[in-house]
């Protein structure tokens, strides 16, 4: 039953649109998002994402931002539809961790 109600709703969110749930980091030192849940344009680039997370957690433009996707830093170029596809989980969302400095020791792609 579970099966089925998950692909009936995967077949709701027209494929223009990604899930994305945007969590704090764990060690990060920055405010707090007012929403979790995102329906993104799967056109819209991470960087243009970047700028609305920006405004939401009220950052000055002197703060750092960084965004992980399975400990990975994303290209700020790659679109939210291409991260999606490559990156999201079972359960249909791609998670998305967001803090003031590169906590993961990550690289960038």
């Amino acid at each position: 039953m579970v099966e089925s109600f998950v692909s009936e709703s995967s077949n709701i969110i027209p494929f223009s649109s990604s899930q994305v749930i945007v969590e704090k980091a764990p060690k990060a030192r920055i405010g707090d998002l007012d929403k979790k849940k995102y329906l993104v344009p799967s056109d819209l680039t991470v960087g243009q994402f970047y700028f609305l997370i920006r405004k939401r957690v009220q950052l000055r433009p002197e703060d750092a931002l960084f965004f992980f996707v399975n400990n990975v830093i994303p290209p700020t170029s790659a679109t939210m539809g291409s991260l999606y596809q490559e990156h999201h989980e079972e359960d249909f969302f791609l998670y998305i961790a967001y803090s003031d400095e590169n906590v993961y020791g990550a690289s960038q792609n």
